[in-house]
């Protein structure tokens, strides 16, 4: 059935896949929480918070990279003036922060929904070669044509919903 249905739409799947699976992969490896949040750097900061050593705290967020030194290094700034502007500057950090984490998964929600698109796509295509063939019969009903191009269509809608279905599932989590 692979054979018979391989064209245009079944390439655009199976590059849809790989993209995804590949993505899915750097995705595991690079968004966890050790990566993200790093015990180390988490117990430092309240370390250094619960003591009030401002200064070293200063010192430490500003070398870390980590998700919660760069939420807490533009709060720190507005150490001096109000609670505010210092909570404000906290959430707008945390924000950008988790939305730059948010990217690094983001493909996965337009392959997820664009896969069941060009499977569609594939089946539109499958039923004009199964109504072509049929109309090229001149009104003698030959089953192998117009069976061939439906089989093709069903494959491509397939294959578009076995694109779809784990990215969306794993972008979901």
């Amino acid at each position: 059935m692979f054979k018979d249905s391989f064209d245009f739409f079944t390439i655009i799947l199976i590059l849809g896949s790989l993209v995804g699976m590949t993505v899915v992969f750097v995705c595991a490896i690079e968004i966890r929480e050790s990566k993200i949040m790093p015990e180390a750097s988490v117990r430092r900061v309240r370390e250094l918070a619960r003591a009030q050593r401002i200064d070293e705290l200063k010192e430490f967020v500003l070398k870390d990279t980590s998700y919660v030194s760069n939420a807490l290094r533009p709060a720190l700034v507005h150490l001096e003036s109000d609670r505010v502007a210092l909570r404000e500057a906290a959430e707008l950090a945390a924000s950008e922060e988790s939305a730059k984490w948010f990217r690094k998964i983001e493909i996965l929600n337009v392959i997820g929904n664009l896969g069941p698109l060009i499977g569609l796509a594939g089946t539109v295509w499958g039923m004009i070669l199964a109504f072509t063939s049929l109309g090229e019969a001149g009104g003698q009903t030959q089953a192998a044509n117009p069976s061939l191009g439906m089989s093709k269509a069903l494959f491509h809608t397939l294959l578009g919903l076995c694109l779809a279905i784990p990215f969306l599932f794993v972008f979901g989590l």
